[in-house]
């Protein structure tokens, strides 16, 4: 149960820190700031991601004058640096000599400078002036006592992952040609016999611009395929430069897992960063949004293997983007950043170190806000660090479930390809009710690809698992014969990796599994509700679905499929496949997944807890295991446990009291 993945050097406990941009203020802030992170337990910050433009202002010349003080000042307070390749945004000079960098859309607009990101990641001139930058930043700092890890680039594709330029175009046949190999099998696999799409050759495929109707459905589907490889790519490049030079120095990017970023395949990612690392923001009008957050930490857990993780980014207060931006409530900084840690983060840190007098983020929180000391953030920040710096024995400890919820971005992708039964289906929307159901019954989760052995779990979930491969089906197989309670949803198992139908009935793949066959979809209109025979409601979505092998657990009790089945299971091996035809209310999902929990033999991690208090193990490698509780409610909480609870620094024997809005960390007894 030790960690499999590097450490940042040096770096001892659970990490605390944010981004740190000293270019935006003069030498006296930057001194003053030492203080600051020493009063507040920082022991790790990330700097000059956005600090191209200073430190090279015209091409060839450099200024570094000013970091290596900071690195200096730094190392000097024994704080540690994830330091940049700088190369997140060309600065203006660059952009102004070689417009041809620039990022196109798919109607053809060019992003200009002026924001941040403005590059196309194919470009072959973008990638050698930043390969050059980040060459001399392991150069210059790769000896540094202060540099503890390298943070390459930022948020990769989170204002561009489809850049559609004809560097793309370029580069995207290649990718074709390698997967592909031959144009007859290209033509084959994107079914270019519709609508006169064949092609003589590769020279001819664009990707897919703006066209007069639906463009190629497999054609989007590689093009999303291949922007994501592309923009591994780039990280790659610039982390084989960074091994060569610093070969000790570990490296990582920041991914954004979440419901809300679906174009980059994380699952593909996480084998080419020295250890996952993660940027997560609440939906500030959402307000369960501490549920999402823990779909987000356990799919970054899923996305790292288990292996522990660090939050790269989170927010102390508000953020600046979303059209009403809501500051955070009593104790909810803490509960947000222990929610992570519950779920395996080992370190926890904001952007940003100091809030921005100007710039587009001005009005983001930060660590030390414009308010500056005599502020509930500032009081949050340094009680945070206190915090956990009592939870440095959590550090390496695991967790471990029996619930595991499959999610494939290439699923993702297609689903909400256009050209579909309905346009109102959110792949991730499934993904966040089902977690729901079983937070709500007090049941972790582990968030996991396909691909991967699911036999040692009890209780599988694969919602709208709409594209699959045989082999991936056979593994969802494999864990029912085993023992292993398979639920699979609707609208999943219907084409194969190359968006091709599967015939013979739905749904397709899964068909055997789960012992049905659905003849048609009957997908509701915006508005329609229809009943179950549990008395319970659903939307968006039915279908006339055949029994051939199962039993049906619900059935239609009105609309025009009365009496068919909406529900179903079929027992397989040791263990049973369920179907699920249907998108049941928030009230049957629960009561229906209480059903499948309790046939699985699954139990919450705590009982008789209040259904906004979350609680959460992780287990260290000598057996000590660690109780988080969160009680995001307005109601105290008696929990029934022993042991000490590292936050307080309080025993109980038998029972402790979580008051309203707070948290307790319970080593057990």
């Amino acid at each position: 149960m030790t960690a499999a993945r590097p450490w940042p050097l040096g770096v001892d406990g659970i990490i605390y820190g944010g981004d740190y941009n000293p270019e935006q203020w003069p030498r006296e802030v930057r001194l003053e700031d030492i203080e600051l992170m020493r009063e507040a337990g920082v022991n790790l910050v990330s700097v000059a991601i956005f600090a191209w433009a200073t430190l090279e202002p015209r091409e060839g010349e450099y200024d570094f004058a000013w970091l290596d003080e900071v690195m200096d000042h730094l190392a000097d307070a024994g704080i540690k640096v994830a330091l940049a390749t700088a190369t997140a945004s060309p600065p203006p000079w660059l952009t102004r000599a070689h417009p041809e960098i620039l990022p196109v859309t798919e109607d053809g607009t060019v992003l200009g400078q002026g924001g941040r990101q403005s590059y196309a990641v194919s470009s072959p001139l973008l990638r050698e002036y930043a390969l050059r930058m980040t060459r001399v930043m392991a150069e210059r700092y790769g000896e540094h006592p202060a540099l503890a890890l390298w943070h390459v680039d930022n948020e990769l594709g989170c204002h561009v992952p489809h850049d559609y330029s004809d560097h793309a175009a370029t580069a995207f046949r290649a990718w074709l040609e390698r997967r592909y190999e031959t144009i007859d099998v290209l033509n084959a696999a994107w079914g270019t016999a519709f609508w006169s799409q064949r092609y003589d050759s590769f020279e001819e495929i664009l990707p897919p611009r703006a066209a007069p109707t639906y463009a190629n459905p497999t054609q989007q589907f590689d093009f999303a395929r291949f922007s994501s490889d592309e923009l591994l790519t780039h990280y790659r490049a610039l982390r084989d430069v960074l091994r060569e030079v610093t070969p000790q120095v570990p490296a990582t990017t920041n991914f954004m897992l979440s419901s809300a970023t679906k174009w980059m395949d994380y699952f593909s990612w996480a084998g080419d960063v020295d250890l996952v690392a993660n940027d997560h923001y609440l939906i500030a009008a959402d307000e369960r949004g501490q549920i999402e957050l823990a779909m987000a930490a356990d799919l970054t857990r899923g996305a790292a293997g288990g292996d522990p993780w660090i939050l790269m980014e989170h927010s102390t207060s508000a953020v600046n983007w979303q059209p009403r931006n809501r500051a955070k409530g009593r104790g909810e900084m803490l509960r947000n950043s222990l929610a992570h840690v519950a779920r395996g983060a080992d370190g926890v840190m904001f952007f940003q170190w100091r809030q921005s007098r100007a710039g587009a983020e001005k009005f983001h929180s930060a660590m030390v806000p414009h308010g500056g000391r005599d502020t509930d953030v500032w009081r949050n920040t340094v009680g945070l660090g206190r915090a956990l710096e009592a939870l440095a024995p959590v550090h390496g400890s695991r967790v471990l479930n029996r619930v595991a919820i499959v999610v494939d971005y290439p699923s993702w992708w297609a689903a909400e390809l256009d050209s579909h039964p309905t346009q109102h289906l959110r792949y991730s929307e499934e993904l966040l009710r089902w977690y729901t159901a079983l937070w709500d019954l007090g049941v972790g989760v582990d968030m996991v690809p396909t691909g991967v052995d699911l036999t040692g779990y009890e209780l599988v979930i694969a919602p709208t698992l709409y594209s699959v491969t045989d082999e991936d089906a056979g593994l969802l197989a494999d864990a029912a014969r085993s023992g292993t309670q398979v639920v699979i949803t609707f609208f999943s198992g219907i084409v194969d990796e190359h968006d091709h139908v599967r015939l013979g009935g739905y749904p397709g793949a899964f068909r055997d599994l789960l012992g049905v066959r659905t003849e048609e979809f009957y997908p509701l209109q915006e508005g329609e509700i229809l009943h179950l025979d549990d008395g319970t409601a659903a939307d968006l979505w039915s279908e006339k679905t055949h029994l051939e092998g199962a039993e049906a657990v619900r059935t239609w009790a009105d609309g025009p499929l009365r009496g068919w089945p909406a529900v179903t299971r079929q027992e397989v091996g040791e263990g049973a496949g369920w179907y699920v035809a249907a998108r049941p209310s928030a009230e049957g999902l629960e009561t229906l997944v209480g059903e499948i929990v309790a046939a699985a033999g699954v139990e919450a991690s705590v009982s008789g807890l209040h259904r906004d208090v979350e609680a959460v193990r992780r287990f260290a490698e000598d057996g000590t295991t660690y109780l988080f509780v969160l009680n995001h409610s307005d109601r105290d909480q008696v929990v029934q446990v022993s042991g000490r609870d590292l936050l307080s620094g309080t025993d109980a024997d038998g029972a402790f009291t979580v008051h309203a809005g707070s948290a307790a960390v319970v080593q057990e007894s």
